[in-house]
């Protein structure tokens, strides 16, 4: 028996006209889809994009204010975490001399230790962002940071007094003079707090 060698297409041969037939349907397809979006502008898929009142910053019509309303109602959280730190730096540097001596520091250290502790779990009950129950929570608040801001500059006014009692260069002495520093510091921060309680308090009411 004879063997056909006219009819014997090698199999290289028969993966080259596959691969030949698949890019010419492609390109053909291609061209097909170029003449059908020519022929048809309108059938072209058209992105829209909507305006947001939060995007439109330069409104003539209304006013925005200079300053960021959410970041100042974050204020009064910065003062506390500032008279927890200071506050606490306050009664440990009295600590660490010998004030017993001299008995006005007994008054120092009552108050600041005492509005520290106070401060402490304010700030804890602030982080939890949480409220005591059956409490007028923003009275409480207020007279709480009103009255810290009185007694805190009595208190470092005395410790400002009780300072020169002190030999200059010494241990005692830096540490008063510190301490009364950051007294004086503390007090600004509790009456930057009372007026900020005062507000809230003003508008819940």
């Amino acid at each position: 028996m004879g063997r056909d060698f006219g009819s014997y297409i090698p199999e290289r041969r028969i993966k080259k006209i596959t691969k030949k037939k698949k890019k010419t349907f492609w390109s053909g397809a291609a061209r097909f889809w170029g003449a059908f979006m020519a022929e048809n502008p309108n059938s072209r898929p058209v992105i829209t994009t909507a305006s947001s009142s939060y995007l439109e910053c330069g409104n003539s019509s209304t006013r925005t204010p200079w300053y960021d309303k959410e970041s100042m109602l974050r204020v009064p959280y910065y003062l506390i975490l500032v008279e927890v730190i200071l506050g606490l730096l306050v009664w440990a540097l009295i600590a660490t001399t010998e004030y017993f001596h001299l008995s006005p520091f007994g008054w120092v250290m009552f108050v600041t230790v005492f509005y520290w502790l106070l401060t402490l779990f304010l700030f804890i009950i602030n982080l939890a962002n949480g409220k005591i129950r059956h409490m007028p929570w923003t009275t409480v608040v207020l007279v709480f940071n009103c009255s810290a801001a009185i007694l805190y500059t009595s208190a470092a006014i005395v410790e400002a007094a009780l300072v020169n009692r002190g030999v200059k260069g010494h241990h005692d002495f830096n540490c008063w003079a510190a301490s009364t520093f950051f007294a004086f510091l503390v007090s600004l921060s509790y009456a930057g707090s009372a007026f900020f309680s005062y507000k809230s308090w003003r508008r819940d009411e």
